[in-house]
């Protein structure tokens, strides 16, 4: 598999949001995003910075009900993405982890990219929003995402106080995590990295 193969655009529209996303395994850390939600914005360009990702994200929601259906929804399009973009998942190196601290927070993301999708996440934030974002939030992208990516994630707190840098530990260590294991290993000569020979 070539690098310029691991690339996908998913659109998904819905009653409640109109999702476009274009996306590149093999980027440079190049966003432009754009959800109508600040904060989702600001983690989702951490997440393609540090997993040195190409993405664009057009989001149009349901946001005078609130920001859940737009940012489940962006997980659910961005899992799609990654899951076309890595095809048979040739190559790669499929398991990784990262510690990531910020400031007083450390977090510690796990994951499989075997083509089964589970969130296991063990966070608890000090507060219920971060501005007007609801924290509980994260947690439904997440799982979105891991879902519809086909990702085992795995998403410990070790500590923090403060709910923005818990956040952005927690987005950093999965971006960290996700670089390593989509990274191809010269080794595997293009092989699916699992015994039954399919992922």
């Amino acid at each position: 598999m070539t690098k310029t193969q691991r690339r996908a655009v998913v659109e998904r529209r819905t009653r409640e949001t109109s999702i476009r996303v274009e996306l590149s395994l093999d980027g440079t850390g190049v966003s432009e995003i754009a959800t109508g939600i600040g904060f989702l914005d600001h983690m989702l360009d951490l997440l393609t910075q540090h997993g040195l990702l190409d993405l664009t994200c057009r989001a149009e929601g349901d946001l005078h009900v609130d920001a859940h259906h737009t940012t489940e929804d962006v997980g659910i399009v961005l899992g799609q993405a990654f899951a076309e973009a890595l095809g048979e998942k040739r190559g790669i190196t499929r398991f990784a982890d990262a510690r990531v601290p910020m400031e007083d927070s450390l977090t510690c993301v796990a994951l499989d990219v075997s083509g089964r999708g589970l969130l296991n996440y063990n966070v608890e934030f000090p507060a219920s929003k971060i501005g007007a974002f609801d924290v509980e939030l994260v947690r439904e992208f997440l799982h979105a995402f891991c879902l519809n990516a086909g990702i085992t994630m795995h998403v410990d707190l070790v500590r923090g106080d403060n709910c923005h840098h818990i956040a952005e530990s927690l987005f950093k260590g999965a971006a960290r995590a996700l670089r390593a294991a989509l990274a191809i290993d010269p080794r595997m000569a293009g092989e699916v990295p699992s015994t039954k020979g399919v992922l």
